[in-house]
């Protein structure tokens, strides 16, 4: 599904096949799953193969590495261009790039003391995600701010998203949408929410979240719509019965939502300003900017 005996991957400074690499099995990052990584897309545009945000992603994967005290040297420059290789030795274009920083052996509960960088990619055309998914509040709640480093993208963070996710699934939804430990909205299991109602936007604030890049986006293209928007602390309740509401992440782009607990978001969703948002996103991926969009909306 993600490789075959052609795939090229960059690994421990090498360009490798993927169907070789190997990696040692008593790393600290198999063990407590102490490894950093970024998710990040590339989009066949008039210009060529475009990796979107890479410095954004890069950036953060550094100082993901930094606040989990794994030691990391790359540049965002050098990783930047270690990764248009990949996709280009493997004739990629639309494509997923998932970078991860992992940890030497070591079974001691320590800092990393030494890390190996692997980048991979894979043909990415769509989202995981299906538009208009039927999601719920998951009964796990998102780690505890002081007892993570919330804001690094941690492997281990993600066993709680695949049981939430998880959980949801085996009701019969299509994803979860998961509270902090208050009780107040947080995210998805591997994504933002935003929810729209009476003209303004609203999403969880910083705090108990990952905030993403495509959240971070999302922002920028409502200050330069002159769409309002808030970010704040919101129960579930608030949220139910909306008139819009969408997921967004680098996988899943910006993905309209049905319904919540079976309440249904109450607006069509193509006269909702979250589709206008939907649409700006798909224009900016493609290297296409704000000021033509606006132009279209006239």
């Amino acid at each position: 599904m993600y490789y075959n005996n052609n795939t090229i991957i960059y690994y421990n400074g090498n360009f490798v096949k993927a169907s070789e690499a190997s990696t040692n099995l008593y790393g600290q990052s198999l063990h407590y799953g102490y490894a950093v990584f970024e998710g990040i897309k590339s989009y066949k545009t008039d210009g060529g193969t475009k990796i979107f945000k890479a410095k954004e992603h890069y950036d953060r994967l550094r100082r993901s590495a930094e606040l989990m005290h794994i030691p990391f040297e790359y540049t965002t420059d050098e990783l930047t261009s270690l990764s248009y290789e990949v996709l280009e030795r493997n004739g990629l274009s639309d494509a997923y790039l998932r970078p991860i920083v992992l940890c030497s052996p070591n079974m001691a509960l320590s800092k990393g003391k030494e890390s190996y960088l692997a980048i991979e990619a894979w043909e990415w055309s769509n989202g995981y995600m299906a538009n208009k998914m039927r999601i719920m509040t998951s009964t796990f709640e998102r780690p505890n701010p002081k007892a993570f480093k919330v804001e690094a993208k941690v492997s281990g963070h993600y066993v709680n998203s695949i049981l939430a996710c998880q959980e949801a699934k085996d009701a019969g939804y299509d994803e979860a949408l998961v509270l902090d430990s208050n009780g107040f909205v947080a995210e998805s299991s591997g994504a933002n929410v935003f929810y729209e109602k009476n003209g303004t936007l609203y999403t969880p604030s910083k705090g108990s979240i990952l905030p993403g890049i495509t959240r971070a986006t999302v922002l920028e293209i409502c200050a330069e719509l002159d769409i309002p928007i808030e970010e704040k602390l919101f129960k579930p309740e608030e949220m139910r019965g909306a008139d819009a509401a969408f997921f967004c992440g680098t996988a899943a782009e910006v993905l309209a939502l049905d319904s919540l607990d079976d309440v249904p978001f109450t607006r069509n969703w193509d006269d909702s300003l979250s589709a206008t948002v939907q649409k700006a996103y798909s224009n900016l991926v493609l290297g296409k900017n704000l000021e033509e969009f606006k132009l279209q909306l006239r």
